[in-house]
């Protein structure tokens, strides 16, 4: 019986990443940190609203088995680039920080595709370096699901992703190309349990065909 803490529950892969560790029996208890409630009612949900800009409030709550890092936003809805660096790695990495100096054994992250601290793109960039900075911290298991397009139903509405969506989904259907199709976020929340299941110590770095092969384990 685990006790899982997670960041980003409430996000489109977040919040299927709570609904299925509530349910899953091998978990005791799902700890989140949100900005806002989540609306769950659940005996096994612990539920934190908390400010991430005053971690020292909040982190001796961290403890436990493992850490799901499910938080991420987007340029346009951050507002800026200094906005969107804040969410997609100060925060998440002084989550990480706080849960290694607790203990915590297990660190499963959602990055992204193509990501790389060298790449000319910002999202991309970002991710790389909160992988890189990551995989300096004492944990025993360190995960990284690198997924391509996420599709499912979002609270906003991103056109360009939409758009995107489309044109992956004609992509996938050419031969060779099957790892191109869009991925669910409740599969992209079933590779991140599965993934800490594997019983194995070190850092593992999943590609999306890996994702999509993880997410397919029972």
């Amino acid at each position: 019986m685990r006790i899982a803490n997670v960041i980003g529950a409430t996000g489109l892969v977040g919040g299927k990443l709570v609904n299925q560790l509530l349910h899953d029996t091998r978990f005791e208890k799902v700890r989140v940190f949100v900005r806002r409630s989540t609306g769950i009612n659940n005996s096994k949900l612990e539920e934190h609203i908390v400010d991430f800009d005053a971690p020292d409030k909040w982190k001796k709550l961290v403890t436990g088995d493992v850490l799901y890092s499910a938080m991420g936003t987007t340029l346009k809805a951050a507002g800026s680039k200094d906005a969107q660096y804040k969410i997609d790695y100060t925060y998440q990495y002084q989550a990480a920080k706080i849960a290694a100096a607790n203990n915590v054994k297990e660190y499963v992250l959602i990055s992204a595709a193509g990501s790389s601290p060298d790449s000319k793109i910002f999202y991309s960039k970002i991710k790389g370096e909160l992988e890189q900075a990551i995989q300096k911290l004492p944990f025993e298991t360190i995960h990284i699901i690198r997924p391509g397009m996420l599709s499912g139903d979002r609270k906003q509405v991103r056109t360009g992703e939409q758009l995107g969506i489309g044109i992956m989904n004609v992509l996938s259907k050419i031969p060779g190309l099957g790892t191109l199709r869009p991925i669910k976020g409740d599969e992209v929340a079933k590779a991140m349990i599965n993934a800490t299941f594997r019983h194995v110590s070190g850092i593992y770095v999943y590609n999306m065909k890996d994702v999509f092969g993880l997410a397919e384990r029972n």
